[in-house]
């Protein structure tokens, strides 16, 4: 699994029959230090993830592996929302101590 930021939506009105009911979201992977990557990936929602929020994510086969995504063409799914992370015993997240600017603040 990777580690990502939600930071849009996709709107496909026209789609394979197979991908009707999912929702698409784009998410910038992340480093352990919370910077993002200038890649992009396009998700299928399974939790009910919305932009801004640290999410982890799985491509290639095991993007099937959700109910929602069992037998369809998509090769990426937000599998969890992020509420905190610690490497090495330092808080690297908390979803509660993160400001409206999407900023991790370790004081909060």
């Amino acid at each position: 699994m990777l580690m990502g930021r939600v930071v849009g939506t996709v709107v496909a009105t026209r789609k394979e029959e197979k991908l009707g009911g999912l929702r698409f979201l784009i998410v910038k992977p992340l480093s352990i230090d919370l910077k993002e990557s200038d890649k992009i990936v396009v998700a299928v929602d399974s939790v009910g993830a919305g932009v801004g929020e640290v999410v982890l994510f799985a491509s290639g086969s095991s993007a099937r592996q959700t109910l929602a995504t069992q037998e369809r063409p998509v090769d990426a799914t937000i599998m969890a929302i992020v509420d905190s992370f610690e490497v090495m015993g330092q808080q690297k997240f908390d979803k509660t101590a993160e400001d409206l600017s999407g900023k991790f603040d370790p004081a909060r």
